[in-house]
């Protein structure tokens, strides 16, 4: 086991690795920018560095100073978190060449799935149901208008190195496809500095479904069962919940199969998700591969029992996983993002000085945060504050449990995210399941 980790990331999942070691035995080392500097991971970790002032590119992206804040104070290993650098192989190959055991996938691994079109085809090789689209990326206007005839409206064009909704449009018709085309690959050349895109037909209103694996170097790869995701705005999730409301023990299975062929077609290690589109017929299509632990990694923790962060550290320095085969899925839990953000105005961005704070509690209430009365949120990063996790013996005892927690959250001095988050939880359509990625659009008439 490692004797030291460095945590090259922030808030709450800082704090949740932070956790992780300790039960280990493991000592920490946190890197802050210059306004995190009274954050709660600063505060807990054993050994903290400042990496830079306030700006990402001259703190927490910025490699050369992450590297010798581990120098410095004799870290063996490197916990990316989520975000920042989690999913930059450059970062996983620096780590490597520095001494550093980097707790994640390597760096083959992260760009061949870090590249949409390089991880479609990849996945398509190894029988995984892939969208029907292009078989990498396209580039030339007319090539793309013969591609999108071929494929069938709608389509959906694809930044090919990206994510989280850039560089994303959707096309119903040939004279919208030829404004959406170059807007798209403007944005993608703008959000990742590469305008490359690709096609996919559009599936109308599925469910966001992904499967949780992870796999250790002596090659067991288990997938852990899947979380609906599905409640997202602008291909921003705001609500995950295990299981999916509409699974079938017979989809699971088919849905985890594929997700292993993928993780196993590569031979991928530590912890990473299979993302799918799963349509109203039944049929699910490959969309992505994170290759890092994810936001809502707690309600897969909730219903296995299994603590992927301890597992991912165990995984990283050579430990077998502690699990021999899939555990049963037990019970019902749902996490919910609590953001400082206004829904009442496009859910600006809500920075300011957190004047009171009171977390739920009680049976099945899990509160991961880095905040508290007097923190003063900076403007400069993500506007997660925490994630309410809940657990119950069924699904509607969680969503029950869920609406009481967020009664009995506290957050003055910013706005949240947290009453939009109740009228989401209590609406008759997500009580009865019936959503898919469109839901909060519809709702908000957006």
């Amino acid at each position: 086991m490692f004797e030291k980790i460095l945590i090259a990331n922030r808030g709450e999942i800082a704090l949740r690795v932070i956790r992780a070691c300790r039960e280990l035995g493991v000592s920490t080392v946190a890197v802050y920018s210059e306004a995190d500097r009274e954050s709660l991971h600063v505060r807990f970790s054993d050994e903290d560095v400042c990496i830079g002032p306030p700006p990402s590119r001259e703190s927490y992206l910025n490699i050369p100073r992450i590297i010798a804040a581990a120098e410095v104070t004799g870290a063996d290993a490197i916990h990316p978190g989520y975000g920042f650098l989690a999913e930059n192989a450059e970062f996983a190959e620096v780590c490597e060449r520095s001494g550093f055991t980097f707790i994640g996938p390597t760096a083959e691994q992260i760009r061949k799935m870090g590249h949409k079109a390089e991880a479609r085809r990849t996945m398509a090789a190894a029988g995984v149901p892939v969208v029907p689209g292009t078989e990498g990326t396209v580039d030339d206007p007319d090539v793309a208008e013969r591609e999108a005839e071929r494929i069938g409206f709608p389509v959906m064009i694809k930044a090919a190195a990206g994510g989280g909704g850039k560089g994303m449009r959707i096309a119903r018709d040939m004279e919208e496809f030829r404004k959406a085309f170059g807007m798209a690959r403007n944005e993608a050349g703008a959000a990742f500095d590469d305008p490359s895109v690709y096609l996919e037909r559009f599936v109308e209103r599925p469910r966001h479904v992904e499967i949780q694996v992870i796999a250790d170097n002596e090659g067991r790869t288990l997938a852990l069962g899947e979380r609906d995701c599905s409640v997202q705005r602008r291909h921003q999730k705001l609500i995950e919940e295990s299981p999916c409301p509409v699974m079938t023990p017979e989809l699971r299975q088919r849905m985890c199969d594929a997700a292993l062929a993928g993780a196993r077609a590569i031979g991928y290690r530590n912890a990473g998700t299979v993302e799918f589109l799963l349509g109203l017929d039944g049929c699910f299509y490959f969309m992505e591969m994170n290759t890092r632990i994810q936001v809502e990694h707690p309600v897969t923790e909730w219903v296995t029992s299994i603590d992927l962060v301890k597992e991912q550290i165990r995984v990283a320095a050579g430990e077998p996983l502690s699990m021999a085969e899939t555990p049963e899925l037990r019970g019902h839990a749902i996490e919910c993002r609590i953001n400082a953000e206004d829904p009442e105005h496009d859910f600006r961005p809500s920075p300011g000085v957190i004047t009171a704070f009171h977390s739920p509690g009680g049976p099945g209430v899990r509160v991961d945060t880095h905040v508290y009365a007097g923190y003063r949120v900076p403007p400069f990063y993500d506007s997660l504050l925490g994630k309410l996790v809940v657990y119950g013996a069924t699904r509607e005892e969680a969503l029950s449990r869920a609406d009481h927690a967020l009664e009995e959250f506290v957050i003055e001095g910013v706005a949240t995210t947290i009453p939009f988050l109740r009228t989401v939880l209590t609406h008759p359509d997500f009580v009865e399941g019936r959503v898919d990625t469109g839901f909060v659009e519809r709702l908000r008439g957006e």
